[in-house]
């Protein structure tokens, strides 16, 4: 070892070994420990010789891709001020860009109890090795992002395995496969629902529970990140790189985008009890969150919380995301628990450093950007608070939609607000209608077919009594709870699943789909699948239901035929060019629904005439939308040559109304058709 020059945190190859780079603070020595591939042992160890500020370096002659490493940071034992450094255990490079396995399990990983010394147990055996990749010479020919309007975007959400474990049309060798994403019968099926982003829930590597895994379960969402630039080596074996930006070459070649959901609220690192692997090890007291007596300030509800305005983890995190966009390609990030990434001193900020060197970064802006816009943490929800160019998921559509077609009084305003794009939260800052991501049910909470086939969850083996999980799912069976035989439940559940369907297909804002809700998936009643990793979280194709699939296509078909129903700007009955005004709410008589309507809780067929958006909106004619929540009834379109383009309850416009249905009409008229 020589000490050389600082450089980029992580490993460099250089034209005669490696520079190795990393960060610390608080620490006073840094140990370079090799180890042999295949069997691990431990084979050179060395202290990085240069530093520089916060950053330990060293150059290794000979040294090349390949090499697996990790490291011993020395320092204080002092956890009442942050400090929990202990040499006996290998730490793992954040910087890291690929593993050599699995994280193991075992007791010497866990610190002791509070105010225990360091107990000197090695964990080398227990911790994956960090491995320098070689140059990136992945062909990727004549690949370009496709960069969908957000406007033109539809969302597919989904687990990178559980989407093709159980697909009989994807070979074997590729189900739950990262190469399974782009298998043939995948590209035909996201062709079939119209789908132009692929949001993929975590692929960088992380950690199993400890309670989990001495349950008999494992982690199966991901949502413990370790290693923030590694791909999951779960996810296969063999070069899951190269694999992976094969995969995302194939989804732009369909013009379909690739959107990571990335975690940088917390680690898995957990608590003072949670196991050291990485960054707590590392400098403890730079990476993490800490309160006067050291122990760790928790929003995110899994034990720790990193701290962004700390320029060493700011680092971390911006370094990740550009790894994964200019080394992979992907289009964009889904941002878990964002409010926790814009957190000050004082609380959240919505301009706060992590959002404007984001905003500002001329890899990271032009993508794709999306929050989760809350955590547990005081002033935890904050949606429709973040600034433009970035997108938010909306639980208040979610929520809206459900009790209005559960049959909920007084819930038609409600509807009306997340049909126009959910205006009081996102009208501000020039920000669009797409900034609302508009979804009926996401990999957190009850599938779309179970919030029609259960009024209670049904956690129970998760291990934890029950207890976990959304408590209030909106939800209703129909007259039966769990699967049904009854023709008259099974015609219910399918009449309420197109009619929400229809709801968010022709709303303003971004629709996202949760996959399998295309095919009417259940999860058996589990709305907090994370640790389901079986066939309760795997989709269930075998039953998938092709009408359903060929319902949602048309639905997508719809939405991009109609500009009307992808607004540059929010609707507020204003008057247009035409003196028309640009959004009208009616009842099923076509009159126009005013004060006694919007306070009459039985109001449950509400009507929704759209034109262009004053001021800037795109599509000629109008369009006018009907949701039927009660029984059957008949009703009224406004004057005009309307012709229906769509009922879900395929009675092609017919009168009366179904119950528990939507229709769409267009002004044959005034569009001139």
């Amino acid at each position: 070892m020589r000490a050389g020059r600082p450089g980029a945190p992580g490993v460099t190859i250089l034209h005669d070994g490696l520079r190795f780079v990393l960060p610390s603070v608080h620490a006073t020595r840094v140990e370079l420990c090799l180890f042999a591939p295949g069997d691990g042992r431990e084979i050179f160890r060395a202290d990085l010789p240069g530093r520089e500020g916060e950053l330990w370096f060293g150059e290794l002659a000979g040294g090349g891709p390949g090499l697996h490493y990790g490291y011993r940071v020395h320092g204080p034992w002092a956890p009442e001020a942050g400090h929990r450094f202990d040499p006996a255990k290998l730490l793992i490079d954040p910087w890291a860009k690929a593993w050599s396995g699995e994280i193991g399990h075992g007791a010497a990983l866990y610190p002791g109890p509070p105010g225990a010394a360091p107990d000197g147990r090695d964990t080398a055996a227990l911790v994956p090795k960090a491995i320098v990749p070689g140059p990136d010479d992945f062909d990727w020919q004549d690949d370009e992002r496709p960069a969908t309007r957000w406007s033109d975007t539809v969302i597919y959400e989904a687990h990178p395995r559980g989407l093709t474990l159980r697909h009989p049309d994807v070979p074997p060798a590729l189900r739950g496969r990262l190469a399974g994403l782009a298998a043939p019968a995948m590209l035909a099926h996201y062709r079939r629902l119209g789908i132009t982003a692929l949001e993929l829930m975590p692929v960088a590597a992380y950690a199993d529970e400890r309670f989990l895994v001495e349950k008999g379960l494992r982690n199966w969402w991901g949502y413990q990140t370790v290693g923030p630039m590694a791909l999951m080596p779960r996810l296969g074996p063999g070069d899951l790189r190269r694999e992976f930006k094969s995969t995302v070459q194939a989804l732009h070649r369909e013009g379909i985008e690739v959107i990571l959901d990335v975690v940088f609220n917390h680690t898995g690192e957990s608590g003072n009890t949670g196991p050291v692997l990485s960054l707590k090890g590392i400098d403890n007291a730079s990476f993490y969150r800490l309160d006067p007596q050291g122990g760790y300030v928790d929003h995110a509800g899994t034990g720790n919380t990193l701290d962004l305005t700390h320029a060493m983890t700011l680092r971390l995190v911006m370094d990740s995301l550009r790894h994964w966009a200019t080394d992979y390609r992907v289009d964009g990030f889904r941002f878990d628990l964002g409010v926790t990434l814009a957190r000050e001193d004082a609380g959240f900020y919505a301009n706060g450093g992590f959002l404007r060197a984001l905003r500002q970064d001329p890899v990271l802006a032009p993508l794709k950007l999306i929050v989760e816009p809350w955590d547990i943490g005081p002033g935890g929800y904050q949606l429709g608070r973040f600034p433009r160019p970035i997108a938010e998921w909306n639980d208040r559509f979610r929520d809206g939609v459900r009790r209005f077609w559960r049959g909920d009084g007084g819930a038609a305003p409600d509807l009306a607000r997340r049909l126009a794009g959910s205006a009081e939260h996102f009208d501000h800052g020039l920000r669009a209608p797409w900034a609302s991501v508009n979804y009926l049910a996401s990999h957190d909470g009850f599938t779309l077919q179970d919030t029609v086939s259960y009024t209670e969850k049904r956690n129970h083996a998760n291990g934890e009594g029950n207890r976990d999980g959304h408590h209030d799912n909106l939800s209703d069976n129909l007259g039966h709870e769990g699967p049904s035989d009854d023709p008259a439940i099974r015609a219910a559940r399918s009449a309420r699943v197109r009619a929400m369907l229809a709801t968010l297909y022709l709303a303003q804002g971004t629709p996202m789909l949760a996959a399998g809700d295309d095919f009417g998936n259940s999860q058996n009643g589990n709305n907090n699948a994370y640790a389901q990793d079986n066939e309760t979280g795997w989709l269930n194709w075998a039953g998938a239901d092709s009408g359903l699939i060929a319902y949602v296509g048309r639905l997508a078909a719809l939405r991009r035929a109609e500009p009307l129903l992808r607004q540059p700007r929010f609707l507020h009955g204003q008057p247009g060019p035409e003196g028309a005004r640009d959004l009208v709410w009616r009842r099923a008589d076509a009159g126009e629904a005013g004060e006694a309507d919007w306070h009459d809780p039985a109001f449950d067929c509400l009507g929704m005439e759209i034109r262009a958006a004053a001021g800037g909106g795109t599509g000629q004619g109008a369009l006018y939308a009907i949701f039927n929540a009660g029984s059957e009834t008949g009703i009224v379109l406004p004057e005009g040559a309307w012709r229906c383009l769509f009922d879900s309850a395929g009675r092609g416009g017919g009168d009366p109304m179904a119950a528990q249905s939507v229709r769409l009409y267009k002004d044959s008229e005034e569009a001139g058709t």
